[in-house]
């Protein structure tokens, strides 16, 4: 990475630049997410119930952050460079970007199995591959210039490497607020969820049901059960836990046991 920022320097290439600032953004990701697994393992106390999971989620939104910073910084770089090009050496150039294509090829097959399951390693995963299409991209404008001298090739390939980090920043940061907000995790349909409680045997009615994520893996589920008569609560309850731990691999979930005859009317904000 201070290689590919000093050839950058050097060889006046701004696509350089953009790709090793996207890898100093992967690099301060997987710090961050490695900062966060440990904070993590931490036991939970009375202050903190959920212990430091959220920590994980409050990572992902920095980086982003950071990845937002870099890709408007080389879209804005490269629009001034379309305009008063600098001399630029193709050949160290295209040294440099062929080493970076190598180094991130490996990193995104190490990180090709984690990204499955955790946000901050998936957001990692993409920086990395991100990097692997900047490389790439780096590589071809440097053969242009080398071959017809059009060093307008550089900020092309600075602008495509910023309009691989952007959507990118926006999907990460998107899922992380949506953690942050509670929202309903995209792998859980509430709709089945509900379907699912209400078929249980003793049970009558489901009202105030609410599902959420505390980190990557880990969603939660809450609602107010209304019991059939003479239903017996202890079956109930061991009947619909296990239904959410094996149809919905949701394995915490807290549920308000309600008599027959207390059945309350919901609002629509709480079903």
């Amino acid at each position: 990475m201070v290689a590919e920022v000093v050839a950058g320097l050097v060889s006046g290439s701004l696509a350089l630049l953009a790709d090793a600032g996207h890898m100093l953004t992967d690099v301060s990701g997987i710090g961050l997410a490695l900062f966060a697994i440990h904070f993590a393992a931490r036991p939970a106390s009375e202050g903190r119930t959920y212990g430091w999971y959220r920590l994980e989620i409050l990572a992902a939104v920095v980086n982003a952050l950071l990845l937002f910073a870099v890709g408007a910084w080389v879209l804005l770089e490269a629009w001034r460079r379309f305009s008063s090009p600098p001399e630029i050496r193709s050949g160290l150039m295209l040294a440099v970007a062929t080493i970076g294509l190598v180094a991130n090829a490996v990193s995104a097959w190490l990180l090709s199995d984690g990204q499955r399951q955790s946000l901050n390693m998936r957001g990692a995963y993409l920086e990395v591959l991100g990097d692997l299409l900047g490389s790439a991209a780096v590589i071809v404008a440097a053969i242009v210039i080398a071959l017809t001298g059009w060093v307008q090739a550089d900020p092309i390939a600075s602008v495509l490497i910023g309009l691989l980090i952007l959507p990118r920043t926006w999907r990460l940061l998107r899922e992380a607020v949506d953690v942050l907000l509670e929202a309903t995790p995209k792998d859980v349909d509430l709709e089945e969820v509900r379907r699912h409680i209400v078929e249980t045997d003793g049970v009558s009615d489901v009202h105030d049901l609410h599902a959420w994520t505390i980190t990557s893996g880990m969603n939660v589920v809450s609602a107010h059960v209304v019991l059939s008569p003479h239903a017996d609560p202890a079956q109930v309850l061991d009947r619909l836990g296990a239904c959410l731990s094996g149809d919905f691999d949701i394995e915490h979930s807290t549920f308000q046991l309600e008599p027959f005859d207390r059945r309350p009317v919901e609002e629509p904000s709480h079903r």
